[in-house]
């Protein structure tokens, strides 16, 4: 495999003006509207061939948010700072900032839908 093994993300989210304000204050931007056919899907901003992977909130019928067993790890500046900011904007901490060793730190938060997330940083 000549790629990152991930190429999109989903989050499912129930109450989509809820979930993009957090996602938006969480991370300090704006996502944009793909303007779905069948479903409401918001971007999050990205660079056409950068590092990483992108992805969006989805709220489609028939897909419940939260209690799913896939982790979607974001990349941060300080991890903690971001953790801080989903406390903040309505979310729960799950698990506050750790050393995974010469990985970095992550820390684990609950989403205004349910979702875990992860976050992840080198510092």
């Amino acid at each position: 495999m000549q790629r990152n093994p991930v190429g999109w993300f989903e989050i499912f989210v129930q109450d989509m003006p809820r979930a993009r304000a957090f996602y938006e204050n969480v991370f300090e931007v704006k996502l944009t509207d793909l303007a779905m056919p069948d479903m409401e899907e918001w971007m999050f901003p990205g660079v056409e061939g950068g590092k990483g992977t992108n992805g969006a909130l989805v709220k489609m019928e028939g897909r419940p948010s939260g209690g799913n067993s896939t982790l979607v790890y974001f990349t941060c500046v300080d991890c903690a700072a971001e953790a801080a900011r989903a406390v903040s904007a309505g979310g729960a901490l799950v698990r506050e900032k750790f050393s995974i060793g010469p990985y970095g730190f992550v820390a684990l938060v609950t989403d205004t839908e349910g979702n875990v997330i992860g976050l992840h940083s080198q510092n």
